[in-house]
Order: C-alpha cells, then structure tokens, then sequence
C-alpha cells in the first residue's frame, strides 16, 4: 500500500502520479461546516484522470453509485491512500458505471 501523507508530498516528483485510472483510493479531505472542520474519506475506484486537475471517485453505496470530483492541486485533501492497484485497458472507464454484481471487478495489477 502506497500512502501520501500530505499534498505537498503528493504533488512533488514521481509521486504526482502515484494512482491511475482503476486502482482503488481512499481519499481524506477536510469539510467545512460552519465554523468547525472535520476530516472524511471517500474510498471507490478512479474512473476518470483529466490532466493535472481533477480526478473522479465512483462508489457504489447498496444500489446507487456515488461520484465525487476531486481537484488535485486541493488545500482540502489530506491524504490520498492506494488499497488496490486495477489492470484496466481504458484511461477513462465510463462503462463501469453499467456493470453490476461480478462483471464489476476490475482485476488486481
């Protein structure tokens, strides 16, 4: 498992792009609500990596799938961890949002 404790860490040298598209993350970022901050994670499979910007997360939650855009250069991730490398053949695997039961898994690299 590959962790990146922080951005800064993240965004410098070979680290900038540690995840590709199927592996599956678990990212950490901080939320804002009112005048308190908290910390949640966000674990699921990167469907999408558009440049040095942003990458998107899918999970599925029971029956609907959930997705969440993330910006790569964000002060509010904090911490970006790797649970699973996938071997897929796309750059940007939209048709894993069709699949269900066994025909969504993505084989380990």
């Amino acid at each position: 498992m590959k962790i990146m404790k922080n951005i800064n860490e993240y965004l410098s040298g070979k680290a900038a792009f540690a995840f590709k598209t199927g592996d599956t993350v678990n990212v950490d970022y901080e939320i804002k609500e009112g005048d308190k901050n908290r910390i949640q994670s966000f674990k699921g499979i990167i469907i999408k990596k558009q440049g040095n910007s942003t990458f998107t997360i899918r999970k599925n939650s029971c029956p609907i799938g959930i997705e969440r855009i993330f910006q790569i250069n964000s002060p509010m991730i904090k911490k970006i961890k790797i649970i699973l490398s996938g071997k897929v053949r796309r750059s940007k695997i939209y048709y894993f949002r069709n699949l269900r039961g066994k025909q969504a898994k993505i084989k380990n690299r």
